[in-house]
């Protein structure tokens, strides 16, 4: 019998409530989650089915000082799996939860966790989209009469609707969630 599997489970940045739902379903089903060393590859180690909850909270500035950040998740309970991508990873069973217990505290602790995901991952975005996506659009946009020109042109546009709807869908989350505090 198979002890241990992966699976290749994609999340952007932000859909981080979903990835949580996922390896608590993955837990529930007898499979806990070890680690990811790849964006995308959730290793699995088999184990009783036990409803056990997932947080993840996005907290560069906390990894400075790593040793007390993941202390004062331990003294609530929650038990620290490991650092990815900015995330940290902890778990708790529900059985030593009270009620729908989270690592956030408050709905501005989560906001809080937002705007840092906007600081450390949108706004990089942003300037990559302004300094590389457009200017290359432009750039090969006077090169339409070659066919390098037409690919690189094609290329660059759908990067470029890619990184709009990136930007779109993040500003109608933050907004939403921002609207649901008031």
């Amino acid at each position: 019998m198979k002890t241990t599997k992966t699976e290749f489970r994609f999340f952007t940045i932000l859909e981080w409530t979903q990835e949580q739902e996922y390896l608590r379903k993955q837990h529930n089903n007898g499979w806990r989650f070890i680690n990811m060393k790849f964006p995308g590859l959730y290793h699995f180690e088999k184990c009783e089915p036990e409803d056990v909850t997932y947080q993840l909270d996005y907290n560069p500035e906390g990894i400075a000082h790593k040793a007390e950040y993941i202390q004062m998740f331990l003294d609530c309970g929650w038990e620290y799996m490991q650092d990815y991508a900015g995330y940290s990873y902890f778990r708790k069973p529900a059985s030593k939860m009270d009620g729908t217990e989270e690592i956030f505290c408050d709905d501005d602790s989560r906001l809080d966790m937002m705007k840092r995901v906007f600081k450390h991952r949108i706004i990089p975005l942003i300037l990559i989209f302004c300094c590389v996506i457009i200017p290359q659009m432009f750039s090969q946009y006077h090169h339409l009469n070659r066919l390098s020109g037409i690919i690189f042109t094609g290329i660059f546009t759908v990067m470029g609707i890619f990184y709009l709807i990136l930007f779109r869908t993040f500003a109608i989350q933050f907004w939403r969630y921002r609207k649901s505090l008031k």
